[in-house]
């Protein structure tokens, strides 16, 4: 704990020698290491508690100035060791600076009576005019925000998590804004009611009101020119710049927003990348990206997804107002001009093209194209399991986690063929064989719903569901002992909370303790998460064993089967290799690449040819 002592005669003496005054001298206590010759021109109100300042602090790059307090008036403010304070052109009004701070330019940072800094905010997603179902604070990951959306209809569930979200921000809550250690603040407008972590990068910005910025040293926050930032959480190592507007919102760990990008009542986790474009009451899942002024993310959940130009999403389905809302699940991608008529739900790794009417539902037949011409719905099944955009995405993302490994808040489990979208194509392979049966081999088209199936394409949407099959049994086999897996769990439904893949009733076991009061405190249930995560391979085994049998029609694994099921992995994935390669010269033969950049990646194809050390499967 710092101590403090009153100013003596000598000390008020020479700060007023140098413009200083205070409403009562008494008020003002100084720290080890107090100059009063660093001090200028400072008007002191209420209460000041005065660190050390005979330091000096880098301002730009070669660039170092004299610690001090320049220029500014001061109420109630507490000012750590060797901070420079220089042109507060309003006033700091209840404000604690941590130390090696660098403060300059800066219209007003106050404290007002309704402070709460962002935490505890209840908005609305997907559902844009329903009452809240998201509770923001600074604890929040992408698992927990999933869980509360999905089992917002609970009430058991939702007061029992609600009292652990109060209870934790009633304990983290400080008394007045605080400003971090290592802290620069430059060419700022205004700073209301904020908690600035530390070593956060703040220079441009025009207006931060009732925020938390969870910055650290290790892990910094940027904030740029011109942002707005109302009500609002932002975690560590994100980027918030270029005239930024965010209102209601959570900004999850290593997220970019730029270029002028708006939202409102929307959460963005896990290294998504937002700029120039709108989200309004979105639900933006790891490493969901939108680059482009014409696109709207609107009532809706994505997690590793891209949305082209002018992507748009309706969620007036009819006169009641902007009430509808859809689910886009993992690997999703709209092409230019994609609309999508709400309520849907698109299946995994599905791409979508033109004005989408009808409110599709494919979770059960994943990697599709979904296309519109004209009034006619066309869609293509299985498709995107043999491209080269789905081969790049999913090499591309654990890549690009920008996340520090000690700061990990959300949980992302990378598998693309996983229980989840398996099942999914185990489903989307029986819908196919089914509609063939029921129609016959001699008609030109099959309809799903309101979709057209042209015949040739169901047939390949069958043996594309097929190859990812076998490529999934044979994976996950090289990765256990063919032995009995020790638990049934794992086995039934499997659910993707948005990065995290757990068996439903690992999900279901969780909420029960919540409501239970098993679990007591936001990090208990935080914890909870992880302990799930870890036990993925165990749980995904379990689900994979049960599956083998069925789908070899066999009461158990013998090594016989096991040799079959690795031939016909080895098989499936030199197919599946090849197909990707043919998507790739084809591109070339449009004249849409270079042949240098053909040939190298079809030297890296190559290299999948070394089946037993590669890891780009699971």
């Amino acid at each position: 704990m710092k101590k403090y002592r009153n100013l003596n005669k000598e000390e008020i003496s020479i700060l007023e020698m140098n413009g200083c005054q205070a409403q009562d001298w008494q008020d003002v206590m100084v720290a080890r290491g107090f100059d009063p010759n660093c001090l200028h021109r400072v008007t002191f109100y209420g209460t000041a508690r005065l660190g050390g300042c005979c330091g000096s602090i880098e301002v730009s790059e070669g660039f170092v100035k004299r610690c001090g307090i320049n220029n500014a008036t001061l109420r109630n403010v507490t000012v750590g060791d060797n901070c420079l304070i220089e042109n507060i052109g309003n006033y700091m009004n209840n404000v604690i600076v941590g130390d090696q701070c660098h403060i300059s330019n800066v219209c007003t940072i106050e404290t007002r009576p309704d402070a709460n800094y962002g935490q505890g905010i209840l908005i609305s997603v997907l559902n844009e005019v329903g009452k809240g179902n998201l509770l923001i604070f600074d604890g929040l990951n992408s698992q927990l925000a999933a869980l509360m959306v999905k089992q917002f209809g609970n009430k058991a569930f939702n007061e029992a998590l609600r009292a652990l979200v109060e209870k934790s921000i009633a304990e983290s809550r400080p008394e007045c804004s605080t400003i971090g250690n290592n802290v620069k603040i430059i060419n700022t407008n205004e700073i209301t009611n904020a908690v600035i972590g530390d070593g956060c990068h703040m220079s441009g910005a025009s207006r931060l009101s009732n925020c938390t910025i969870s910055s650290t040293v290790e892990n910094p926050i940027t904030i740029g020119t011109g942002v707005i930032c109302e009500n609002s959480i932002i975690s560590g190592g994100s980027k918030i710049i270029n005239s930024v507007k965010i209102v209601d919102c959570m900004v999850g760990e290593a997220c970019e927003l730029s270029n002028g990008f708006t939202a409102a009542s929307s959460v963005f986790f896990a290294n998504s990348y937002m700029s120039n474009g709108e989200a309004c009451a979105a639900f933006c899942g790891p490493f969901t990206v939108s680059h482009h002024k014409s696109s709207l993310l609107i009532g809706g959940q994505f997690s590793f997804y891209n949305a082209g130009s002018a992507t748009n999403f309706s969620n007036h389905a009819y006169k009641m107002g902007p009430m509808h809302y859809g689910i886009l699940e993992r690997g999703t991608k709209t092409a230019s001009g994609a609309y999508l008529l709400m309520p849907a739900n698109i299946g995994t790794f599905s791409v979508l093209f033109g004005k989408l009417m009808y409110h599709p539902d494919t979770r059960d037949l994943p990697f599709s194209y979904l296309i519109a011409y004209s009034d006619t719905m066309y869609l293509v099944p299985g498709r995107n399991f043999a491209t080269v955009g789905l081969y790049r995405d999913i090499r591309k993302w654990p890549k690009r986690d920008k996340r520090r490994v000690a700061d990990r808040k959300s949980i992302v489990n990378f598998d693309w063929l996983s229980p989840f979208s398996i099942s999914e194509v185990l489903r989307g392979k029986k819908i196919l064989e089914n509609l063939r049966e029921a129609s016959g081999d001699n008609v030109s088209t099959y309809n799903y719903h309101e979709y057209v199936i042209k015949a040739p394409l169901l047939r390949k949407g069958i043996r594309f569901y097929d190859l990812a099959l076998r490529i999934y049994m044979g994976a996950v086999l090289k990765r256990h002992r063919p032995v009995v897996p020790s638990s049934s769990t794992g086995e039934g439904n499997w659910v993707d909370l948005s990065g995290m893949l757990l068996p439903e009733s690992e999900e279901q076991r969780l909420i029960a303790d919540i409501i239970d009061g098993k679990l007591s405190s936001i990090e208990s249930v935080l914890e909870r998460f992880v302990t799930i995560h870890n036990n993925y391979n165990e749980y995904r085994w379990s689900w994979t064993y049960r599956m083998i049998l069925d789908y070899y029609h066999i009461d158990n694994l013998d090594a016989e089967t096991v040799e079959r099921i690795h031939a016909d992995y080895v098989a499936a994935r030199r197919e599946w290799i090849s197909l990707i390669r043919k998507d790739a010269e084809k591109e070339f033969d449009l004249g849409d690449v270079e042949r240098d950049v053909l040939d190298d990646f079809v030297t890296q194809l190559e290299g999948e040819v070394d089946f037993e050390n590669n890891k780009l499967y699971m």
